[in-house]
């Protein structure tokens, strides 16, 4: 037995003892790009923190989106998870965050006009990469994003009806770069949008979590920076996964490290930094677990 097949089997193993906690490493995730330089190394990590599940966005060592990628690349990725007994729970794309015709000095006409031919593009990488989930955002912010909450919803219920058909779900992010930023601009929005095939992949922010409508949080996002206590971002994750589980959250919670083929923005060893935030990650579901 190799040390891959072994190490699989103990977070398996591992899930199955702890079923009875309601938070366990098993519902831990990371994007690959974040967590590798290479394809190999962010297995290779996954592994070593006993995921089971990872997300996608860009290939690892790249800025290259896998959702905008040759099928080729896509398939290659897939196969190797699947060697790697990875599944894939996210595919993350940029849909929608850029500027819309009407909204802006300078709309990206292009992409407006092609966006629901990069949909389809992106459902193909979920259905290559067996996700069932695409993150998705909500235009660049204007001055008065509200004045942006019809079209926003009016644009996302025309690619939902199409993820309808392949069984994938959008999640909208809230990303302070764009009209929806605040967990007040999230529930303003989903009210305008009943589809079951949209839904939240949430990134806490200091208040508003009482306004979200709880069950429609399907990923939560873990800045690695919320996690330090001597940053000025650090949240109180213990009160927030203690909350999630009280409202019945049955979801993963994503490290999201803020990095590129495994290197912080600075150059530096992103990896090992990865490394850090999820002990502190795994420390605080413990203590909820």
């Amino acid at each position: 037995m190799t040390r891959r097949k072994l190490l699989t089997g103990s977070a398996a193993c591992a899930a199955t003892l702890w079923a009875r906690s309601h938070w366990d490493r098993s519902r831990i995730s990371a994007i690959t790009d974040e967590i590798g330089a290479t394809a190999d190394d962010a297995a290779s990590f996954a592994h070593d923190a006993g995921m089971l599940f990872v997300e996608v966005r860009n290939q690892p060592g790249s800025n290259r989106e896998y959702a905008t990628s040759r099928e080729a690349d896509m398939q290659a990725t897939a196969a190797h998870l699947k060697n790697e007994s990875l599944k894939v729970s996210m595919v993350n794309t940029s849909l929608l965050k850029f500027a819309w015709p009407g909204s802006a000095a300078a709309p990206d006409q292009a992409r407006w006009d092609r966006r629901m031919d990069d949909l389809q593009k992106a459902l193909r990488c979920a259905e290559i990469m067996g996700a069932d989930k695409l993150r998705i955002f909500a235009g660049t912010r204007v001055p008065d994003p509200s004045s942006m909450f019809p079209r926003i919803a009016d644009a996302i219920a025309e690619m939902a009806a199409e993820c309808e058909k392949q069984k994938v779900t959008l999640l909208l992010e809230n990303d302070p770069d764009t009209n929806v930023a605040s967990c007040a601009d999230l529930a303003a929005v989903m009210k305008l949008m009943p589809s079951k095939a949209v839904g939240i992949n949430w990134k806490p922010a200091p208040d508003g979590y009482a306004l979200l409508p709880k069950k429609r949080i399907l990923n939560v996002r873990v800045p690695a920076a919320s996690l330090a206590p001597s940053r000025p971002e650090f949240m109180n994750w213990k009160a927030i996964l203690t909350a999630l589980d009280k409202d019945g959250y049955a979801g993963r919670i994503t490290l999201e490290m803020g990095l590129t083929g495994g290197k912080g923005t600075d150059g530096g060893k992103g990896t090992d930094a990865a490394r850090d935030s999820l002990d502190q990650l795994v420390h605080i579901v413990r203590e909820v677990s």
